[in-house]
């Protein structure tokens, strides 16, 4: 059924009469698998379009469901496709197509996420978005909450199921201190949020946040700006603090490793811990604190 009561049409149509409103790339693998199984069986459900007029009086239409099958119909060099033609709005015809991709969950998490913040930016409140694409309504608060501060890595992690959506948004609460942030990921440690895997791909994503920016460039795109002198000049200084940074990590890293090896020396030395150790079959070290110990070759 449409908005005027009316059932669905089905209609041979043009294809180059065809809009797509809620573009989205797709694995070239699966499209492939699309167009030869239509290739082979023909099209087995329908796209679904809704019509507009136009000032030249030629019809034209709004894909609401189906560009996979659309761009396979193209593919194939044919010129008309069957399709289910309803009478929409434009936001309905965007809010089937968005609800469509949340479906089956095989766009990319940022394409995805990108059409809830287009939503609220036609003016839908979180309950409305929620009430309109079956996700809850404290899943897309949260959403929007990271969209809203750039975190996209937090949303493709959310996403992706590597860390739950309560924790990356107490990832944000924390702001910018490493302090507060480490607090973060210990509360949710302790009360069961964070646990195993999750914990380790939630330590991962901070650093890479912390060294590449909360954005995506892969992901999302990003407004290109002029190169100025200036903005030159801030992207060294920024490189070169990272690399400070790393080197005083390196360095202390280096220190632990020399106290590690002293510790060692002096244990090693004490023929009462080695016969211990020797009788609980542990008196060998790995080779490359081996090599450190004994300079001159493995333990007597």
């Amino acid at each position: 059924m449409n908005q005027s009561g009316q059932p669905a049409k089905l209609r041979m149509i043009p294809i180059d009469q065809i809009e797509v409103i809620n573009p989205r790339e797709r694995n070239n693998r699966v499209f492939e698998e699309i167009v030869g199984n239509i290739k082979a069986i023909g099209l087995k459900k329908p796209i679904v379009v809704t019509p507009r007029a136009t000032a030249s009086g030629i019809e034209r239409y709004l894909l609401v469901c189906g560009e996979g099958r659309l761009k396979a119909f193209r593919a194939l060099g044919e010129t008309t496709i069957p399709a289910l033609v309803v009478s929409v709005s434009d936001e309905d015809a965007f809010i089937m197509s968005l609800t469509e991709n949340i479906a089956r969950r095989q766009c990319r998490p940022l394409e995805l996420l990108a059409g809830i913040r287009d939503l609220q930016e036609r003016g839908y409140a979180p309950r409305a978005i929620a009430e309109k694409t079956g996700l809850t309504m404290q899943y897309v608060q949260g959403i929007l909450t990271l969209l809203h501060h750039g975190e996209e890595r937090l949303v493709i992690a959310v996403e992706k199921g590597q860390i739950p959506l309560n924790a990356a948004l107490s990832i944000v609460g924390a702001g910018d201190s490493d302090e507060a942030i480490q607090t973060a990921l210990q509360e949710a440690y302790e009360s069961g949020r964070l646990r195993g895997q999750q914990l380790l791909d939630a330590r991962r994503i901070i650093e890479r946040r912390k060294t590449l920016g909360r954005s995506s460039a892969r992901n999302m795109p990003r407004k290109v700006t002029d190169v100025t002198s200036s903005s030159l000049v801030r992207t060294y200084q920024r490189e070169v603090e990272r690399q400070k940074t790393m080197v005083r990590k390196a360095e202390f890293t280096q220190q632990r490793l020399l106290f590690v090896v002293g510790a060692l020396r002096q244990l090693f030395a004490n023929e009462n811990f080695v016969n211990l150790l020797r009788a609980e079959g542990l008196a060998t070290l790995p080779k490359y604190l081996a090599e450190r110990v004994w300079p001159g070759g493995s333990s007597a």
